[in-house]
């Protein structure tokens, strides 16, 4: 089963400036998390942008409103931008004057903003932080690596006792029984 998340909108109607230069500025919000799209639409040097960082706001706004007034918990941080849309609005049709009387028709492209923010969901199975146990004191930490480095001094020295108990019980001498235990190092 499939968990839907939430989307929460924010429109800005008849702006007063092309589509396809609102896309640019939309473009380089879009998927980014809100606080990086805030940044970069403040400081975007296009005429559009404002409006942007304005219409962003107010989504950002939007979504605390509504995740307050239905009880979800909502993590603002969580947010990004998942859809940024710049649509056609009416075009006002206008007429410059042209040499000899004519006339030359022009027109003013108008356009709808819609941004929506939904909440990302951390994948299942990640660790996204890793927490340290606060129950044991320092003290007691640095006991436990001393306790452990002897431990691992002694499974060093065990190896060649080990050699040495079996050259015995198969009857062979001392050097016999160094140069077994040699071997075995070196095949390791």
């Amino acid at each position: 089963m499939a968990v839907q998340t939430r989307e929460y909108r924010a429109v800005a109607k008849f702006q007063r400036v092309s589509p396809q230069k609102a896309r640019l500025v939309l473009d380089l919000i879009k998927g980014r998390g809100v606080q990086e799209a805030l940044d970069t639409a403040a400081f975007t040097k296009k005429r559009i942008a404002p409006v942007v960082h304005k219409l962003l706001t107010s989504a950002i706004d939007n979504a605390k409103y509504v995740a307050g007034e239905e009880g979800i918990d909502l993590d603002v941080d969580n947010l990004y931008v998942k859809k940024a849309v710049a649509n056609d609005g009416p075009r006002m049709k206008r007429i410059r004057p042209a040499p000899m009387g004519r006339a030359y028709r022009y027109q003013r492209r108008l356009t709808h903003i819609e941004l929506s923010v939904a909440e990302r969901r951390a994948a299942s199975g990640l660790v996204t932080k890793v927490e340290e146990p606060a129950s044991a004191p320092e003290p007691a930490k640095a006991a436990k690596a001393k306790k452990a480095a002897p431990a691992a001094a002694t499974a060093k020295e065990a190896a060649p006792k080990a050699a040495k108990k079996k050259a015995t019980e198969t009857g062979e001498t001392k050097p016999a029984a160094k140069a077994a235990a040699t071997k075995k190092k070196a095949g390791k």
